[in-house]
C-alpha cells in the first residue's frame, strides 16, 4: 500500500512526523465510528470501507454517518434513512446533514440551519415514526460523541453543547469555544478535529471528562487543503478539495487517554 508523509506535527511536545496511508477512490462525505467507515461520491453511491476495499451499497444518499446509533443518511432531498435490516427504511423528519456518533442518539441540522436531535428510545425503536428534538440555536455542522456535541455557525463560530444524554439529546446549554472552523468531526471516544475556513486541520487539545470542551486547538500542518475529517479508533479520514482519500494515524486521543 503506498505511504506518504503528508503531515508534520510542529511543537515542543508534538512528534516529527505523522505517515499517512493513500487510500483508493475518491468522495464527496465519509464517516468513521464504531469501528465502520461509510462514504458517498459526488453521485451519491455509497460505499462501505471492508477489509482494505470499498463496497458499494445499495442506495444513494448525499451524506452518511455512522457510529453507536447504526448508519444513518440522508439524500439530496434531505429524507432522512436509517440502514435496517441491510435496507434502507425511510424515517420521519427532513436533514441536510446527519451524526450517529452519540451514545445511541442521534443529530444533525436542516437547509434552515435549526438543530434536532433524536433520542435513544427512537434509535433503537426500528420504526420509521420518530420524534425529532429541536434544540434551540442555529448550526451548519453538528457532531456528537462520549462526551457531548459540537457544532459550527454560518459564521464559523464554534459550539459545544452541554448535558447531552441519550434519553435527553437536547442538552441543556451552549458554550462559545474559541476559534473558528466550517466544520468538526467528534469521535466516539470524545476526540474532536475541525476544518478552518481555508482548509486547515484542528484537533482539539485538554478534552477530559472535567473539562469536554478541553483547552486549545492545534494545526496539524497538512501539505494539503482538506475540505471533510473525520475520526475514528486512532485513525483520522481526510478528502481533499478533489476527493482524495487519506487515511492517518492519530494515537493517544483514545478514551483510555480521557481522565
Amino acid at each position: 500500500m503506498l505511504l506518504s508523509l503528508c503531515l508534520i506535527l510542529l511543537g515542543a511536545s508534538a512528534a516529527k512526523g505523522q505517515t499517512c496511508t493513500d487510500i483508493p477512490g475518491k468522495l464527496q462525505q465519509l464517516d468513521a465510528g464504531a469501528g465502520e467507515v461509510y462514504g458517498v461520491t459526488t453521485s451519491g453511491s455509497i460505499y462501505k470501507w471492508q477489509r482494505n476495499v470499498w463496497v458499494q451499497v445499495p442506495g444513494e444518499m448525499a451524506h452518511v454517518s455512522v457510529g453507536p446509533a447504526g448508519v444513518w443518511a440522508t439524500n439530496k432531498r434531505s429524507l432522512v434513512y436509517k440502514l435496517q435490516d441491510n435496507d434502507w427504511m425511510r424515517v420521519s423528519g427532513l436533514l441536510k446533514q446527519i451524526d450517529a456518533g452519540g451514545n445511541k442518539y442521534l443529530a444533525g441540522v436542516n437547509t434552515e440551519e435549526v438543530v434536532y436531535c433524536l433520542n435513544r428510545y427512537d434509535t433503537i425503536s426500528g420504526s420509521p415514526y420518530t420524534h425529532f428534538t429541536t434544540i434551540p440555536g442555529r448550526l451548519v455542522y453538528y457532531s456528537c460523541g462520549h462526551l457531548g456535541c459540537w457544532g459550527v455557525n454560518n459564521a464559523s463560530d464554534i459550539y459545544f453543547r452541554y448535558n447531552v444524554k441519550p434519553t435527553a439529546c437536547e442538552g441543556s446549554q451552549w458554550w462559545r469555544v474559541e476559534g473558528s472552523l466550517t466544520m468538526l468531526e467528534v469521535g466516539t471516544d470524545g476526540s474532536v478535529f475541525g476544518l478552518s475556513p481555508d482548509g486547515k486541520v484542528y484537533k482539539r487539545e485538554g478534552i477530559t471528562y472535567k473539562k469536554p470542551t478541553g483547552t486549545s486547538w492545534v494545526n496539524l500542518n497538512f501539505l494539503l487543503q482538506v475540505k471533510h475529517v473525520t475520526y475514528d479508533a486512532g485513525a483520522l479520514w481526510l478528502l481533499s478539495l478533489e476527493g482524495d482519500i487519506l487515511k492517518c494515524e492519530i494515537p493517544g486521543t483514545g478514551l483510555s487517554d480521557l481522565v
